[in-house]
Order: C-alpha cells, then structure tokens, then sequence
C-alpha cells in the first residue's frame, strides 16, 4: 500500500524562488530519512504534503491519516498542554457533560473519545512526562513553562493521539536528552505506517530503511541507513574525482597537441612561402599545391580544436558530479581570554525550577551543561546572564526568540552592531549563506535552520565582541556540513564557553574541559573524556 506519493510537484517562494521542478517520489510503509543542506527543501516538502503550503503544480496523495510534527513548535509559547495535543475543545465539551450542563454539540464534539485525556497522561508518561502524567490538570499547563525537549516530545505524543497512518517528523531529536532519544526511537521504531522523518541526528537516520536525497530541486532514494548513503556517495565522489583529473589531464594534453598543430601548420606556410618565393616548380603547380596546404591545414587545425572543445565539455560534466554544497562559513572575533581572568561568579544562587547553583567560571573554560530535559539548565543560562557576567556576552538561546520578526535578516543583524558598516553586516551574512536578497527576507518567514544561521550571526557581530559564549542547543537544525564548520569555529574560539547539548560527539570536538551536569540537587561535575 502506498502512503504518500507525488508527481510534478512544484513549488517557488513569492519572490520566484524555486524549490521544486517537477518532483516526484512514491513512499511505501516504512522509515524514510530526508537528507540535504539547509535551504534544499526538506521542511518545505513536509509542508506541502502536510497541506500547510499549496504547490503551483502536482498531485500529492496521503493514504491514511497525517500526522505532523513541526520543526518550530516551541515557537507557540503561549498555548497550553491541551491546545498542543489537540484535546481542548473535547476536554471542555467533557467537563460540561460531567457537570450537566452539556448539549448535544457536547456529545457530538466527544464521539467515542470519552477516555481522551487518559490516554494522554499515558502516552505522556511513556514518553518521560511524568510529571505531566501525574493528573489530569497537568494538561492546562502554558507551554513556555516547559523546556525544548519537553515540547518536542509533547507534539509527538499529540500526532500519535491522532493514530495517524503517515507521520512527518521535522527534527524530531531537537533539544532531547539521550534518555528521551532513546524513547522516540523506540516509538519510531515501533510505528507501523509510514514515517517520513527530517534529521541532522545521524544515530536516527542509521534506524532508517530508505534515505531520500533533496538536492538542486531533485529527489534520490537510497535504500538502506545513513551509514549506507553516506559509503554510497563517498565511492561515486571518489569516482568524480578520479573522472575529474582524467578530464583535465586530457584538456592539457588535446591544449598541448593544439599547440603543436599551430606550430607545424607554421613551419609548412613558411616552406610554402620559401617554395613560391623562388619558383621552383610552375606555378600552376605551386598554386594547387598551395591550396591542398591550405585545406589540410584547416582540417587539422579543425580536428584539434574539435577534441580541445570535447575535453572541456567531459571535464565540465564531471565537474558537476562534485558535491560543492553551500556550508556556513563561521568566523569568530579575536575574543581572547586569558588564565585565571573572572568570567562568572554565582554564589548559592537557587534557580526558580528548584536547584540551588554555585558556579565560577575563569578564563577561557569550555563548560559542557548536561542533565534531563526539564531539570533547568535552559533557566540557568538565564539566570547566568541575569547576573551580569564579567565580560561582554552573548547568548543563543533555544527557542530563537532574538529577532524582531517584522523586521529583515540584515536590519536584525544590524541591530546589534551599530558601530558595523552595512558592507561588514552584508560580509558576515554572506557567511551564513544570506546573500543579496536573501539577507533582506524577513525573520518570520524564516525557517528553522535559517533562524539559526541569522541568529549565530547576530551573536558574532555583536559590539563589543563577545568573551563569553552561551550557547543553549547550537546544533539544532544545521545540517551536517554546517555542523562541520560550526564544530571548527567553536574549537578555536579562544574565549569562554557555556554549551547546552545533547550531542555527546560535538561536545567532544568542540573540546570541552569540564563537564557539570545540572540534577535536583544542583551541579555535579563530571569527568571529560
């Protein structure tokens, strides 16, 4: 049975941006991980089939009922628990029926759906929620008093409410701890429909059975896991490259051999000349003679710009088998700082989710903050600017709420360097894969990996220069060669760093030196690797 299918499926931006040209893909029941750079399509494909975007051209067909996990639910802070799960509406139709004023429409809102809010608290609490499982009003809860993880794993549980047959999942592993990652595998796992799933999270993407490639517009599957895409391309790039410097060899070897031609063409006109200068022969014969020369020399001259043309062309195709893909070019500011210089100083300070935190930062310590989502370590990056630490700052934080959204890319960006040249702003964003027009877009029209992008430039033009790095879930979104770089630029940046992350691996190659895990009882410190 087919689940999701389309067929010339294309899609441009208002501005005439295309996306999409004619796209078409069938997916059966199964996993299916959706791979490509920022800005290739993957949050737009899920929008179009999710029915939130309209293409200008295709058939798109779901089999079965949808579910929708979005990239940027956090975004929703004020909704409550409810609202999110889907279950408002029949949680208030309920508690009038309960209390005896309901009418028909009551009856009619709740259906069969009578246990609708215990089978919440126990989806919630399958998932890690407990606390939220604990009673039925737990679910009037505002979403803005939970942390990222907590929200993502709420929107799961409200599309599995749904019991959908299709499942879209849009970074389904952003700001989860390892135990939560752990569950939604295991629901992943466990779903028996389709699940069409956009992640930079490669431990998932390995539980995939099909990879589908977005790139320049097209869709290529593969079948197998990550580990298997990623050996797939490697051996075909191996395979260009080898096809790209056969193709230059023989560019210089036809150039070569061009040249040649011209100079013995050369030394036969100047024997010609030399044979008529003296008339040595008749001169009807020398003119016949003459114009033989000049036919095949034009033949030869002819067949050698011909393979010179041929090479360039075979060197151009192979060349476009290269992946050059656009990746952020991250820059930090000479930001030294130097042993023993204060940073932060927090002396008993209790946090207003509970623990109580001392904490002393010194030079350029890079501090790895770990713990359970929910346990507060969000509220004490807050809590930590609040403070006012001992050097020019900057904070990313995790839901990208910095930006005035009615404004563009370029004027949010400005707004924190006043003393910056509009070529410098447009310079730095050029970096962050915001060129020309890009960089005038507004931030609301932005989609999650962009906010990211705008946002880690807003950070890094800042004046003065930041000394000190809070970061709350850096990786969220970046797609793995913007990891990359961003990876680079964190482990040379010479100032202090506080990170956020449930990426035990970019943890490590960013070089953190101490490791404090925020618990109920308040900072521990643990071992680096």
């Amino acid at each position: 049975m087919t689940n999701v299918s389309f067929s010339d499926l294309t899609f441009s931006w208002p501005d005439g941006t295309p996306v999409f040209e004619g796209l078409a893909a069938v997916f059966r029941p199964g996993h299916i991980g959706l791979v490509g750079s920022n800005g290739a399509g993957k949050s737009t494909l899920l929008r179009l089939v999710a029915g939130e975007l309209t293409p200008a051209r295709g058939i798109i067909t779901v089999t079965g009922l949808l579910g929708y996990l979005r990239q940027d639910l956090g975004l929703a802070a004020g909704q409550r628990v409810d609202a999110v799960l889907g279950i408002a509406d029949i949680r208030k139709a309920l508690h009038r029926i309960e209390s005896g004023a309901g009418d028909e429409r009551d009856f009619e809102l709740v259906g069969a759906r009578w246990d609708v809010e215990e089978r919440a608290i126990a989806l919630l609490g399958g998932l890690g929620l407990h606390y939220l499982a604990d009673s039925a009003q737990q679910l009037d809860r505002r979403l803005d008093t939970l942390s990222g993880g907590e929200t993502v794993l709420l929107g799961l549980v409200a599309q599995l409410l749904r019991e959908p047959d299709v499942l879209l999942l849009d970074e389904p592993t952003n700001n989860l701890d390892r135990v939560a990652r752990e569950r939604l595998y295991d629901v992943v796992a466990e779903f028996s429909g389709t699940v069409l799933t956009v992640s930079h999270d490669r431990e998932l993407l390995d539980r995939m059975d099909t990879i589908a490639e977005l790139r320049q517009g097209d869709m290529r599957l593969f079948g197998g896991n990550f580990s298997a895409y990623e050996r797939i391309i490697e051996a075909e790039q191996e395979a260009a490259r080898a096809a790209v410097r056969d193709a230059r060899s023989d560019v210089r070897k036809q150039s070569r051999e061009l040249v040649e031609a011209h100079i013995k063409l050369d030394r036969r006109l100047r024997y010609g000349q030399k044979m008529w200068d003296s008339k040595r022969e008749p001169k009807i014969v020398m003119a016949e003679r003459k114009r033989q020369a000049q036919v095949s020399a034009g033949k030869l001259r002819n067949n050698h710009i011909e393979k010179v043309d041929k090479a360039k062309d075979q060197l151009q195709q192979a060349q476009e088998m290269l992946r050059e893909d656009r990746e952020i070019r991250v820059k930090l500011p000479d930001t030294r700082l130097y042993p023993g210089q204060d940073v932060i100083e927090l002396e008993q300070v209790r946090l207003a989710c509970g623990p109580e935190v001392t904490m002393r930062v010194t030079g350029p310590e890079r501090i790895a903050l770990t713990g359970r989502n929910g346990v507060g370590k969000t509220t004490l990056l807050h809590r930590i600017a609040a403070e006012h630490p001992k050097v020019p700052w900057r904070m990313l934080p995790q839901r990208l709420d910095i930006f005035d959204e009615r404004r563009s890319v370029f004027e949010n960006v400005a707004s924190t360097a006043p003393h910056a040249s509009a070529e410098q702003i447009r310079a730095q964003l050029a970096r962050f894969l915001f060129r020309g027009a890009a960089a005038d877009v507004e931030a609301a029209a932005l989609s999650g990996g962009e906010r990211l992008r705008a946002a880690l430039a807003m950070l890094l033009l800042a004046d003065p220069a930041p000394k000190l790095l809070l970061l709350d879930e850096p990786t969220n979104n970046l797609d793995l060669p913007s990891l990359d770089h961003l990876t680079q630029a964190l482990a040379g940046f010479e100032g202090a760093l506080i990170v956020v992350s449930h990426d035990p691996r970019f943890l490590d190659d960013i070089g953190v030196t101490r490791r404090l895990e925020l618990t109920a009882d308040g900072l521990a410190e643990t071992l680096v690797r």
